[in-house]
């Protein structure tokens, strides 16, 4: 059973590196000047339609918040806090 647990805390982890690339990526595109680099294409590609299944059931309940011209999704750190914490818990167990 411990192996289960693990594989799972493996995956877990995963999913929280696949967000944070997610969110490099689309930092590194918005503050981008000019037009966004070749490489950044694929990997949003990739890391979006990881993420994307789990993070838009969450922005439907939460959604983003206007600050002005800007809008902050709550659904990234929301989603990142409970898999971090799910896999804490599977760790623990």
């Amino acid at each position: 059973m411990a192996a289960v647990w693990s594989v799972l805390g493996a995956v877990l982890l995963l999913f929280e590196l696949v967000l944070l690339a997610r969110v490099a990526v689309d930092w590194v595109a918005a503050l981008s000047t000019g037009p966004a680099p070749g490489w950044s294409q694929p990997v949003r590609q990739v890391t979006h339609a990881v993420t994307e299944p789990v993070l838009a059931p969450v922005r439907r309940v939460l959604r983003p918040v206007r600050a002005g011209p800007v809008a902050i999704d709550l659904a990234v750190p929301a989603v990142f806090l409970v898999v971090l914490l799910l896999r804490s818990l599977v760790l623990s167990l």
